[in-house]
């Protein structure tokens, strides 16, 4: 057999075997389905970080979080990057930690730390229509608490950073929810902390897997 009938002979395989694979895939659309579901996008075994920045001067003297917080996360698909609105695309069953921090983060010439933010709660709120600033009547997330080291036995050279941690419920419904942080925030030569609600609202958005 010369070069060339054996190169046409293994074009046509190929080409009767690629024929045949996009018919099964035709026929069976549930097999296209299951693949396209084992990779869209993140896992949710992957750890997700919502992280909070804040322009703590101006936050204390405006007794306001408009203008002064800014948020990002490395979620897949997410929206209102650098904004108090900040979607975060999430998955049933998926960990996330809320992470705060001042812009101002550099350690001072006599040794001190700038004035520090603390997430104090995380409340999310109602999906019903004309109640979206009440409480959820219905838990989203488990073991939603709040991570660091106790205020008291902080040294004024030792920079702690709160962070709060939970788990989305394998069983939560797919669906956008907007929660609300209540933020504590130091201020500079004063032991008087100011509290903060978020006026905007950031929000999961939550989908099955």
């Amino acid at each position: 057999m010369s070069a060339t009938t054996t190169t046409t002979a293994t074009t046509s395989t190929q080409t009767t075997r690629a024929t045949k694979t996009n018919t099964a895939t035709r026929a069976n659309p549930a097999t296209a389905s299951t693949e396209e579901k084992q990779n869209p996008g993140q896992l949710n075994s992957v750890q997700l970080n919502v992280v909070t920045l804040v322009n703590m001067e101006r936050a204390t003297a405006s007794g306001s979080l408009t203008d002064s917080m800014y948020m990002m996360d490395n979620s897949i698909g997410g929206s209102g990057q650098g904004t108090s609105r900040l979607e975060t695309v999430c998955k049933q069953g998926q960990v996330i930690n809320w992470i705060i921090r001042p812009i101002d983060m550099e350690k001072r010439l006599d040794g001190s730390w700038p004035p520090m933010p603390k997430i104090n709660n995380i409340v999310f709120l109602d999906t019903e229509a004309g109640d979206d600033e009440d409480v959820a009547e219905h838990k989203l997330c488990t073991e939603l608490k709040i991570y660091g080291m106790p205020d008291r036995m902080r040294s004024p050279l030792t920079p702690v950073y709160y962070y709060w941690a939970g788990v989305v419920l394998s069983t939560a419904k797919p669906g956008l929810y907007h929660y609300r942080l209540l933020l504590e925030l130091e201020q500079e030569h004063s032991k008087e902390k100011v509290y903060l609600n978020t006026v905007q609202h950031p929000a999961l958005r939550v989908i099955g897997i």
